[in-house]
């Protein structure tokens, strides 16, 4: 069976990483996975409580995330919504799936925030977007992925998505 991407769908928090990843997977008829879901109760509960996630929080979510997406990659790809906010953490879920796409949700700190304050039932408080933008790093040359504005409705985010990621070179295997 050949390898197939997986795409992960990465940003700060508020950016629709959810709803445009569950919208790449359907338009690519491939599993969508949510990588919150994956979190240790203590990082949730530490998220709830206002307080950062460090490095050590994030090993076992990132180490999760990484049996997912090469478990997916073995099969039919897949598309995972993950922050992956540091190239070490990226590394990380790369080590796992070498082929792993990046999908960065960007967009302007007012206008993410606005969505962050509009959503219901998400552990993830306002008061940790400055965190989140202190610690991302966003993608590099090297690194196999695009960025996408996160401007306009999810689906015109989900398509300049599907057109930028037609774009990439075609996968190596």
């Amino acid at each position: 069976m050949s390898t197939q991407r997986v795409i992960v769908v990465m940003g700060v928090a508020g950016t629709g990483k959810t709803t445009v990843g569950q919208l790449l997977a359907e338009a690519l008829g491939v599993p969508y996975a949510e990588g919150d879901a994956f979190h240790p109760a203590a990082n949730v509960a530490k998220m709830s409580a206002g307080i950062p996630l460090d490095d050590a929080d994030r090993r076992p979510w990132l180490d999760a995330l990484g049996e997912w997406i090469r478990n997916s990659a073995d099969r039919r790809g897949g598309v995972i919504a993950a922050s992956s906010l540091k190239r070490a953490y990226r590394d990380r879920l790369r080590a796992a799936a070498p082929g792993a796409v990046f999908v960065h949700l960007a967009g302007e700190r007012p206008l993410i925030e606005k969505r962050m304050a509009a959503r219901k039932g998400h552990f993830m408080p306002t008061t940790l977007l400055d965190s989140q933008f202190a610690t991302l790093e966003p993608l590099q040359d090297d690194e196999l992925g695009v960025v996408v504005d996160v401007s306009g409705s999810p689906e015109d985010i989900t398509e300049r998505a599907l057109a930028a990621l037609r774009r990439l070179p075609a996968q190596q295997n």
